[in-house]
Parts: C-alpha cells; structure tokens; sequence
C-alpha cells in the first residue's frame, strides 16, 4: 500500500514522535534492570492563611429581663477596620447555661427561665475576642400587669390600626374608632371597653374577640390580614383580655424619651445596620422597645428598613437617615454611605464653610468639580444676589481684571446695590403673603413691599425686623409693618405662620393631635397661639384697612379638646406670667430672637442657604424637626451661631455664603459626583425664576414690560404684591407665586411643557424678540461693525461669556446663509436687510431657549 504524497510529511512527523521504534522482525532486547529511583520528600503543605481579626462587642455589657414578656435587642458591633461595621446578622450566637434565654437570628433575647446567663457572639472565619454579656431574668414565672398606654396602645400603632387612613381617621372605620396614632389612650381604652357595650373584646375567650379575629383575618376585614396569631404583639392583647382590660397600674412611670443604638455610622453601600431602641421612663428605669417602635426611611431610595429595625443600605452616596417613634417621643438614626473614591487635591478652603464640606466629601471619597470660571461665576452671583443678569459692561471690566479680590468686591457691590434689596423683599414678600385680595389693600401692599425693600438696604439686623413684624400695632399708612396682620388674619393661623417662618416648625398637625413625628401636643400648640389672643382691630383712615392695637386683657387660649385654658407658653418652655398690660407679643418676639433659641438662627441660614444652593442643609427647608436631620449638621449649626455673633447681619450671612469656594464650584460634574445631590460637590443648577427669567429676556431682547400702576420699564423683579400675575401670563407659567401661603414651596421651580412651548412659539417672546427698537434689530443695521463684534453683543448679554469658536462659527454660517438667500432673490420679500435682521432673531431666540441662558449654574 502506497501513501498519498499529501499526507506523507504528517506521518513522518507523527512517527518521529514514537522514540526507538524496533524493526518489525528483529529480536527483542534483552531486559536490563534498572535500580529503583528513590521518591523525593513531598513538598510541606503551605501555611493557611490568617484568619482576618474581628473586634467584636455588643452596645451593653449587661441586661435585666424582668417578667417573661420582656425582650432585649443585642447590636453587634466589628470595631476592626477602617470603621465599625454592624455584624448582627451574621454571626453565631451561644448562651450559657441553657434555658435561660433564647436567641433568633436577628439578635433578639427572650427570657427562657430565672437566672444569669452570658450570652457571646463570634464571627465565623475571623480571629479575635468574642462579644459578651450578661443577661439576668427576673420574675420569669410572674405575670405582670399590662399596662394599656405602654404594651398595647403601640401595637395598634406598630400595626397601622390608628392611621390616619384607618381607624385613628376622623369617626374612625365601619363604627370603630381610635385616636390618631394613639396620642389619646384614654378615649382609645373607652372606645375598646365601652363602647357597642364591648363587643369587640370577649373577656371569656380571648382569642375569639372580634378585635382579633379581623386584625387576624379569621373574619373578613377590610385592612386585610394585620398580625399573626404567634406573634408577640398577638399574646400582648391576649393578656390584657385575660387581665380583665385595665388601663394602667397605679403611679405607672410615663416614657420620657427614647434613644436608638447606634445614633450614627459610616457604612459601605449595600450595608446592613441592626438597630436598638431603648425608652426611658419617669422613675428612672429604662426598656428595650426595639419590638415596638415604627421605623420609617427618610429617603426610601438610599435606605430601606423593617419592623424589627434591621436596616439595609442602597449605593447612593451621601447621608441619610431613619426615623424611630414609639408615642410621641421621636429618635433618629443617621448613616453615611461613602463612595470611596481618592480625592488628589481639594481647592483651598476660603471659610468655615468650605472646612465642613470638604471634611464631609473626603469622607465619602466624593471629588469635587474644579472651581468655576469668572465669567460662570459673575453671571450666577448676579443672578443670586440681585436677580438679574451681569450687563455687558459689567461682564467685560470683570473678565479684563486681575484683582485677585474681584470675587468678593463683586459681592460686595451687589449687596450695596438697590437691586438686591429689591430682589430679596420679593422673596419675603412673598413669604409674608403681602396678597392684594382687594383692590383697596393696593396702598397696604406697597407700604410693606417698600418698608421691607428699605429694611434690606439698610441692612436692619434680622432680628430688629422680626420684632418689628411680631410686635407692629397701628395703621398701615404709619406703620407698614402691619401689612402681615391684615395678610393673616386668625390667630391660630398667624402662630402657624411665625412657627414655620421664623422657627422651621409646623405645627398645624397639632391643633388636632398630637404631631406624628415632633415632640409637639395640642397643649403646646393652643398655649404657643396664646401670645396673639390680645391682638385688636378697629377701622382705619383708609377703607378695608385696619388699625392694629394690644387689648388690656389677659393673654390665654383654651384647648379644645380637655377644655384647659392655657397661658402664653414659648415652645418647649414654661408658660409666662403675664398681666393684662404686657403685650404678649413682645414676650414673644424677645424668646423668638434670643441668641440661645435653638430655631431662630438655625431656621434663616438654612432659608438662605437653599437659596443659593438650590438644595437646604434641611430639606425642605422650613421642616427643621428632629427627624428630618441635616446633611451637615454642624454647618448649620457653625452657620448659625456666627450669624447670631454677626448681630443677625443678613448681607455678612450671604458674604460668607458667597465667598466660600463650594459656591464657587463649577456646575459641571465630573465622572463621581453627576449623582450627587446633597453633598454640594458642585453647584447645583436651578431654573431662573420667573421674574428673574422674564426680566433676562427683556435685557437680551431690549424690550420691556407694562404692569399697571408701576413705572413703564419697571422690572419684574421690583413688583410688589400679587396682582401682577394676571398682568403677565409669563410669570403665571413660570410659577410666580400667588402668596397665598408662608411656604416658598408655593414657587414653581421646576421646568415643564407649558414653559418650553412659550418660550419656542407664543407671541409674547416673538415680539420681544422682534420689535423694531430691540437688539435684534439694532445689531442687523449696525453693518458697520464685523459679525463677531456683534455677536460677541449678544453672547456678552445673555450668557456672561464670549462666544466659543464652534458657536461663532455656527452663528456667522447662519448670517451667510440667510445673506445668500436675499442675494440670489429665491424670495422676492427677502430684502437684504430683512434677511441680516431675522438672522439676528434666529440666533437671539435660539440663544434664549438655550439650558445655559434659562438655568443658574
């Protein structure tokens, strides 16, 4: 057989592979033996690796459990690392001896039987000392009397049955009713025990009360199924049946406040954080509650938690927090989620300010946007401090200097110019509804416009012009500042107004109840309303305009609901004493404006603060409550005491603002902080607000607006009430507020559809941008001047900036393009001055419906 040639080289290769091939008839080789090789030594098996070191404790060293219903919630804490972190959830439990506590997976302890046990915690695969404490169960074979208030009211709360949206609504649900959240256990044990002649409980045969039967889905209910018959929370109301429903022991302790372990903590994405909540009661003892308490997120999308207070982190960077409440008593747990990232270099710090965000960014590992440059920074200056565009001249001469202080004689000059006080007494305006809801109150609202105007040129210390607000008395014509008494007019309303204007406090849930989530009763509510209960009106010189005065009485105020009467009372304080001849509200406006007030000062830097950030240290910003925490709280702490020692100067509140390097941060994010909205690692743009935007508009186009019963040219800006709005449906669609209420949130700050379309195509802006006096038109006649001077002009108006290259490049194309088409005559109407002049308005409009023109960055 004969190979093919193609395939001949393979073989050869193939056989040359088999080493000594014997011929296929030679004899065999003899057989040599060979001596055996002796095996080496096996290598050693390499070391294991060290286990990694845990620092493991728990948040107490020892716990009492007192009854066989008490419980004890164990934090486990790895103090090794960078930072602590929380291991609750993943380590293995022992207690020792057996059968005097029980365990479960979250931490939980639960008595078993009489005695101490040490309960210890390790982590799995890591070295180091075990966590360790000593529980001790008392009276584990007693059974202890429920107490209504403390053990079965929460349950109803924990549960939902006392919503507002449930049973606590007002007239209750399908014929049962509870109070709101539990704030009246009095009225709640009545209603169960009484009322229906107590139907709902079944004191034979606990179990078969109607009361649990349909919180248990046995029979149909309409919340649907809200507790298992195992549960704790289930044997707690099972044994206040049994007990024969009682309310309270006598001298039962009441809950004074509550704490949570740990308060705060720095943790990666993703992390877990087991939390403990502890109340403490009048007599001194304390209780784990953690069982009990309701947990809510403050920000859903960066933080999750459930009923038995384990937390679980998204990966958004920044600060957020947990809200804990049992009864009225409130607590807040705060976690910090860095990004990690390493920050190469931070801009100089300029103040206290720039000290306390850049402390916070390098923590998170957030990198800040480089500073921004003279001509974004002069236009976003302009805009915040006076409302209103940095004029050509003004643009130029800033460019051109090499003052290395031109920032901050910038702002000066700003502050010492009328347009900022004209700016910031619109924004108060306002906030103080100065509303013309009569065409007689036109008088009224101009007084107090132009008092307020005036008030911020001189620069009067915050708390003089407080004062002057809290305590005005006779007519408007003489004294403007009681323009806000015939604004609001009730009294309750007007104490609502002073405690979220003035303090960050709203109190308007508690003049029905109890405030859900502050420390705030009916009590202090009607006792805080107090101090207006004096305040008298008679006519005045003018029609519909009253004359303010003290009436020679007894300042107090009942309370509804127990139908106490209650003296004038500063929040959190005890009530005054005071006779028929004190005004009340000078007591009031002297609390109000102290150094030492925890709100007052706290209340306006984080006002302004949003202001010029877009975003508030406390969002919103008139919610300063306890769970709603800052993001930086000691900057706003630092912010407002120096604006207390600054005398409540407002123009060196909003210099430091200013100056600081994190405003003068560019807007523009970098690769780690485009998510970033609360860590002020940039600027964050806002939308020009409407008569900041209209008044833009009219200096880029060289036009103007007409309001009756203003100057013609008048800006925006400068309008002193309300009415207005119906003179302009430009400010209506860019969210100029009608002042109806104290809330700037009454501002529409946001972009929308309406807004773009109005902008695009209405006649409103088309005629400003094309009527023969305006810019448009000027700039087509003047030929004398070369395209990019002129279009320089306009950049220079609307923008704060010289065109780039690419832009001038795009807009002289546009000018060639529409001078060819006159040239060649393909339109007969198309003269050659009427093609350069809508060229012109081409790029004029194309420029005003631009982000960078419409937004502050």
């Amino acid at each position: 057989m004969s190979l093919h040639r193609p395939f001949l080289p393979l073989v050869l290769a193939a056989l040359a592979t088999i080493p000594n091939l014997p011929a296929q008839d030679a004899p065999a080789p003899p057989v040599q033996e060979v001596a055996p090789t002796p095996k080496a030594a096996p290598d050693p098996a390499p070391a294991p690796p060290p286990k990694p070191e845990a620092k493991l404790s728990f948040q107490l060293e020892n716990a009492t459990l007192d009854g066989p219903w008490s419980g004890q919630q164990l934090v486990v804490t790895n103090a090794a690392g960078d930072r602590p972190s929380d291991v609750t959830a993943s380590v293995d439990w022992k207690a020792e001896p057996a059968g005097v506590v029980t365990i479960d997976e979250h931490g939980y302890v639960k008595p078993a039987g009489n005695g101490k046990a040490v309960v210890t915690a390790s982590l799995p695969g890591h070295r180091g000392p075990v966590a360790r404490a000593e529980i001790a169960v008392n009276a584990f074979d007693t059974q202890p009397e429920i107490d209504f208030v403390n053990d079965v009211v929460p349950v109803f709360t924990k549960y939902g049955c006392n919503g507002g949206g449930c049973h606590g609504k007002s007239g209750g649900q399908n014929n049962f009713r509870l109070s709101l959240l539990g704030y009246e256990p009095w009225n709640d044990h009545d209603w169960l025990v009484r009322e229906s002649r107590g139907r709902r409980i079944f004191p034979a045969s606990p179990g078969h009360s109607l009361l649990l039967m349909k919180a248990t889905g046995e029979i149909p209910h309409e919340g649907g199924i809200r507790m298992d018959k195992q549960s704790d929370d289930y044997a707690t109301i099972v044994r206040w049946i049994r007990q024969g429903m009682p309310y309270q022991p006598e001298e039962a302790p009441r809950v004074e406040r509550i704490t949570v372990f740990p308060e705060e903590r720095v943790l990666t994405a993703h992390a877990e954080q087991q939390l403990a909540v502890t109340a403490w009661f009048s007599d001194g003892t304390s209780r784990d509650i953690s069982r009990l308490a309701i947990y809510e997120a403050n920000q859903e999308e960066m933080a999750e938690v459930d009923e038995t207070g384990h937390v679980i982190l998204a990966d958004e960077t920044g600060t957020t927090s947990i809200m804990i409440r049992f009864q009225e008593h409130v607590a807040v747990f705060r976690a910090t989620i860095p990004l990690g990232e390493k920050i190469e270099k931070l801009p100089e710090p300029k103040n206290f300010i720039d000290e306390q965000i850049f402390e916070k960014l390098t923590l998170l590992g957030l990198p800040p946007s480089p500073p921004a440059d003279d001509h974004t920074f002069l236009r976003r200056v302009t805009v915040d401090i006076a409302g209103r565009l940095p004029t050509a001249e003004e643009t130029e001469k800033f460019l051109a200097s090499k003052d290395p202080d031109k920032r901050a004689r910038t702002i000066d000059a700003l502050l010492d110019s009328p347009d900022y006080a004209a700016y910031f007494a619109q924004k108060w305006a306002g906030i103080f509804r100065n509303k013309r809801a009569k065409d007689t109150y036109q008088r009224g609202t101009y007084a107090f416009h132009d008092w307020l105007r005036t008030s911020l040129q001189e620069n009067v210390p915050y708390d003089e012009l407080v004062t002057e607000i809290l305590t005005a008395s006779g007519e408007i014509g003489r004294n403007p500042a009681v323009g806000w008494y015939r604004a609001v007019k009730d009294q309750k309303e007007q104490m609502q107004d002073i405690a979220q204007v003035f303090l960050g406090i709203r109190m308007q849930c508690a003049q029905c109840h109890h405030h859900p989530y502050e420390k705030w009763s009916q009590d202090d509510y009607y006792s805080f309303a107090a101090f207006l209960t004096t305040v008298g009106r008679k006519p005045g010189e003018q029609p519909d305009e009253d004359i303010i005065f003290h009436r020679r009485t007894t300042a107090a105020m009942q309370n509804p609901n127990t139908k106490v009467t209650l003296k004038p009372t500063p929040l959190g304080a005890e009530p005054l004493e005071l006779s028929p001849a004190d005004d009340p509200r000078v007591a009031l406006a002297d609390w109000l404006t102290a150094e030492d007030n925890p709100w007052f000062a706290r209340m306006l830097v984080n006002r302004y603060w949003k202001h010029f950030f877009s975003v508030g240290l406390v969002e919103p910003e008139d919610d300063m409550r306890v769970t709603n925490p800052a993001s930086h709280p000691e900057l706003l702490d630092g912010l407002a005491t120096q604006f207390a020692a600054d005398g409540f100067d407002l123009k060196e509140l909003i210099r430091t603002i200013c100056n600081s390097r994190t405003y003068q941060l560019s807007a523009v994010p970098n690769a780690h902080n485009v998510a970033d909205s609360q860590n002020f690692s940039r600027y964050y743009p806002k939308r020009l607000q409407a008569e900041v935007l209209l008044d833009s508009i009219n200096v880029v186009s060289k036009s103007t607006d007409t309001f009756r019963n203003q100057p013609q040219g008048v800006r925006a800006t400068w309008l002193p009430d309300d009415k207005f709005n119906g003179d302009s449906y430009f400010l209506t669609v860019f969210g100029r507020p009608e002042m109806d209420s104290a809330c700037e949130c009454e501002r529409v700050a946001d972009a929308n559809l309406a807004q773009s379309l109005h902008l695009i195509n209405s006649d409103t802006i088309q005629t400003k941008l094309n009527h023969d006096a305006g810019r448009a038109a000027a700039l087509a006649k003047a030929t004398d001047r070369s395209d990019a001077d002129r279009l320089s002009e306009l950049y220079l108006y609307a923008l704060a900036r010289e065109p780039r290259a690419e832009e001038l490049a795009a807009a002289t194309a546009h000018l060639e393009k529409k001078r060819k088409r006159a040239a060649e005559k393909t339109d007969d109407e198309l003269t050659p001055e009427k093609a350069e002049r809508e060229a012109f308005e081409d790029i004029l409009w194309a420029l005003v419906n631009t982000k960078e023109f419409l937004f502050n960055h």
